[in-house]
């Protein structure tokens, strides 16, 4: 016999899902955008010497989705904090995003010439100074969350902190990119390694923007715990439809050049699945996520409806 919690949680489940459906994620994802293009401006000055500033705001302010900061701010807000306390970590967030993009459009690694619709950093001011842009970024980033970080205990900032270090170091991010890198050409690659790669140099950082948000709000380990979950899955669905759009979308749609992966002879989701399962797949990973917050009511609002829009997106 169903109990009446049980009831309850099917309702609220229910109406959480119902309300991400007429929720105006575009006005929001609006808002939430130009909140963080506007705190980014600020972030960072230009002073001397002045090349090095000027080539980390060109790839820094380049556009973009900023869908790690929105995050960040989203799940704050869910557990009950505040965007003013979040934005710093959102912020840093975005920094150590591009400077990830910088370094993976160098000729060592993905030796690509477009970023964001724009020429990628290393092809407008030379490769020496795109390394020291992304790495400049980097350090900021830590620098900027751990002194502008306002009504937040410092234990909790310190969390973050070392949330964000294990998401970029060489259990995270670039650790995903030593195994990507290895696997280029390599026709043994299988679906194990795939996922290893992209949970790890795409998932990781995006896990840390979920869960950071909710750490500065002094979220419960077990709501630390779905989130973490929910952005598990919400990142290999991202994944997957970047491996379709690479194949289906044009460089003018992209912003970068299409078809990179094909060239490289890199395993991508597709070419384990083709392109129809692989989008039945993220679908999977989508609901699954939505699963893991439906929990929270319509306070996940956002967050479900971002998750729709990570396999309805067109670039």
């Amino acid at each position: 016999m169903t109990s009446t919690t049980d009831q309850g949680r099917v309702l609220t489940t229910a109406l959480a899902h119902e309300a991400a459906q007429i929720f105006d994620l575009l006005g929001y994802l609006k808002q939430r955008q130009i909140q963080v293009e506007s705190a980014l401006e600020k972030a960072i000055a230009v002073t001397y010497p002045e090349k090095i500033y000027e080539a980390m705001r060109y790839s820094l302010m380049a556009g973009g989705k900023r869908l790690r900061p929105i995050l960040c701010l989203a799940t704050c807000e869910l557990a009950g904090g505040t965007v003013d306390m979040a934005m710093p970590a959102a912020c840093s967030l975005e920094m150590i995003h591009t400077m990830s993009l910088i370094h993976d459009d160098l000729p060592a690694m993905d030796n690509d010439d477009y970023r964001r619709g724009k020429l990628t950093n290393h092809k407008v001011y030379g490769e020496d100074i795109a390394i020291l842009a992304g790495d400049g970024l980097l350090a900021y980033a830590f620098e900027f969350i751990a002194l502008q970080t306002r009504q937040v205990n410092p234990a909790q900032i310190l969390q973050v902190v070392v949330r964000l270090a294990k998401a970029v170091g060489a259990a995270g991010l670039v650790g995903g990119q030593v195994v990507d890198l290895e696997s280029e050409g390599n026709p043994d690659v299988t679906l194990e390694t795939l996922s290893f790669i992209h949970r790890h140099k795409t998932g990781a950082l995006l896990e840390a923007s979920v869960v950071c948000g909710a750490i500065l709000a002094n979220a419960p380990d077990p709501d630390l715990q779905r989130l973490s979950r929910y952005a598990q899955n919400i990142g290999l669905a991202f994944q997957i439809i970047d491996d379709v759009l690479d194949i289906t979308a044009t460089q003018e749609e992209l912003g970068k050049t299409a078809g990179k992966d094909l060239q490289a002879q890199k395993a991508t989701y597709p070419s384990f699945w083709g392109i129809d399962e692989s989008r039945r797949q993220a679908n999977q990973l989508v609901l699954e996520a939505k699963a893991e917050i439906a929990a929270f009511g319509e306070k996940a609002v956002p967050l479900m409806a971002i998750a729709d829009y990570i396999t309805a997106r067109k670039h």
